[in-house]
């Protein structure tokens, strides 16, 4: 146990430090309180067997604080199949005896959800039943993915045991070039850096670059810091988070701590300059795979996907729409376009964007997760190849074993879309 003294902190050990109650460094063993727990239809109903299983012995079988969980069904929507219909039926059940919020088929993906639902703030310590909670690090909060039984312990307590993570600092200076985006950046990163190059830290991304994005340019790279071995992708929390935060908890007020201090402590500073970056893709069938455009223009397409947790936005959604104008779709390529959520749906269509889409030749369907995780619609065949603006490439991920994914910006899924190749979109 560290002695209860002052001396400069990263964010993550300023969030576990008020988490646990006591002064921490990195790579102490801490039992902190949660702020707030989410769970989703894939993972939430063995969490649910795990609660009951640790509270068979009490006479009431109650949560922790039913208000500082969140149910969210995005993974297998509206029900696919029977069994999925049966883990939304016992989930709906569970959060009606339990009085948690639950939001049901038709609201979003839980990554855009938390965020854009106001149930995450700057120094908060969220857990989530899926590896892509670390999205939430670009409200300022320590957000991080956990397994259904450390969800069910979860349930029962309000606690989990942690060790608080070092970190690794990325800084990020100049103008990100045209056509090149949040994502490009952020795959270049981990190509840099390798899928296990920041296991276990916490990734603090830093910066003029970073600092100029907005909420959705840094949930892109928040969301991804997983992708490089990262237990979370912290943002410090400044004037563009208020602004966001405060237009979704009305009662919200800045707190100026969660930053790090100056002489805080890294296991490694990475500096960059992204003035001449250029598109980036992540080839099969890694996600640290990862090359210029220019070295897979040409490679042909079956499907490309435009959506997930990643880039699913109206922002990113929008740059395809300006992108491909009044152009249809390549001849034998399937463009599917799947916003995050039912808000960002809504901007979409009042927009204009799902007739030019579907005048285009595309689908646009509602939010949901889709074909990100390989078990719901938009599915590869054998030897088919992908473009996703999504997370992962892994073999499988989206489909057949036999199929390839290949990751882009929207820019570049845009690009793609009107020739049915990868395209690098500063030829458009």
């Amino acid at each position: 146990m560290s002695e209860n003294i002052d001396y400069p902190m990263t964010i993550a050990e300023k969030i576990f430090s008020k988490a646990s109650g006591k002064t921490v460094k990195a790579g102490e063993f801490v039992l902190a309180d949660i702020d707030r727990a989410m769970t989703h239809d894939i993972t939430g109903p063995l969490a649910i067997d795990g609660f009951y299983e640790i509270m068979e012995s009490k006479q009431e079988k109650k949560v922790w604080d039913s208000s500082k969980i969140v149910i969210i069904f995005d993974h297998q929507v509206p029900a696919d199949s029977l069994n999925a219909a049966a883990n939304h039926i016992k989930l709906r059940k569970f959060a009606q005896e339990q009085g948690i919020l639950n939001y049901d088929v038709y609201e979003g993906i839980c990554h855009q959800i938390m965020p854009e639902k106001g149930h995450v703030r700057p120094g908060d310590l969220v857990v989530g039943s899926d590896s892509h909670t670390c999205a939430y690090g670009a409200i300022g909060a320590f957000s991080t993915g956990i397994g259904s039984t450390d969800m069910a312990a979860v349930f029962a307590t309000g606690k989990l045991w942690f060790k608080v993570p070092e970190t690794i600092r990325f800084e990020v200076e100049g103008k990100l070039p045209k056509m090149v985006y949040s994502k490009d950046l952020i795959l270049h990163l981990i190509g840099d850096v390798g899928v296990e190059g920041a296991r276990y830290q916490a990734a603090e991304y830093a910066g003029s670059t970073i600092h100029n994005m907005s909420i959705s340019e840094r949930m892109t790279i928040s969301n991804m810091a997983i992708e490089m071995g990262g237990k979370a992708g912290i943002i410090e929390a400044d004037e563009t988070t208020e602004a966001y935060l405060k237009e979704r908890i009305p009662d919200y007020k800045f707190d100026p701590r969660w930053k790090p201090d100056e002489g805080a402590t890294y296991t490694e500073v990475r500096k960059y300059d992204v003035s001449k970056l250029e598109p980036q893709v992540a080839c099969p069938h890694n996600v640290d795979n990862v090359k210029p455009v220019s070295e897979v223009e040409g490679t042909k397409l079956n499907q490309i996907f435009v959506g997930s947790c990643t880039n699913g936005r109206f922002e990113d959604i929008e740059i395809v729409a300006k992108i491909m104008g009044d152009e249809p779709v390549a001849k034998g390529v399937r463009l599917l376009i799947i916003p995050a959520s039912r808000t960002e749906y809504l901007k979409v269509l009042k927009a204009g964007y799902v007739e030019q889409f579907m005048e285009a030749g595309a689908i646009v369907e509602a939010p949901c997760c889709g074909p990100c995780m390989g078990g719901s619609f938009g599915l590869l065949g054998d030897g088919e190849v992908g473009l996703a603006t999504s997370n992962r490439n892994f073999k499988g991920r989206e489909g057949s074993p036999a199929s390839f994914v290949y990751l882009s910006s929207p820019a570049t899924a845009a690009a793609s879309a009107l020739t049915g190749e990868i395209t690098d979109p500063r030829k458009i």
